[in-house]
């Protein structure tokens, strides 16, 4: 899947295996949130982002409103990324919202500002992807922030 935010020149992609096992993820903990962190690369441009994998916490708090998820262990595998060819690291944060749709919530607002206002998370343009699911239907909302807006790939 790739999607554009024609409007400032961004495009993401992620493969089908890989949001297919995130749907399957998430579907083990419904009717409650679940998710994880997005790792992968960008093209030599900056404008391309290839999303690869994903790393799920150890530990986790969710109800059917609410995920928080704890970054212990978070850093020794994302070392591990990092070593590849090309150099991965982290990008963002995904999550599912069941029987809801992928728009974010001002929970998911408050929580990409403060991996924004993180020093060290290093992320300038952190990407969110919210996977609204449900058991008849999967829709995937792909968001970055971008010079102090949220913006949705398309």
């Amino acid at each position: 899947m790739i999607l554009r935010i024609e409007k400032i020149g961004l495009s993401i992609e992620a493969d089908d295996e890989l949001l297919n096992s995130l749907v399957e993820k998430g579907k083990s903990h419904y009717p409650n949130e679940f998710g994880g962190f997005l790792v992968g690369y960008y093209a030599d441009d900056n404008k391309h982002l290839h999303i690869t994998d994903t790393i799920l916490p150890k530990s986790f708090k969710t109800s059917i409103y609410n995920f928080e998820r704890s970054t212990k262990g978070i850093e020794k595998k994302l070392g591990t990324f990092y070593k590849e060819i090309p150099r991965k690291f982290y990008v963002g944060e995904w999550h599912t919202h069941p029987d809801n749709s992928p728009i974010p919530s001002l929970t998911d607002i408050s929580a990409i500002n403060a991996i924004i206002n993180n020093k060290n998370a290093c992320l300038a343009n952190p990407v969110l992807l919210i996977i609204g699911n449900s058991k008849t239907k999967v829709d995937f909302g792909f968001y970055v922030w971008f010079e102090n807006k949220l913006y949705r790939y398309e």
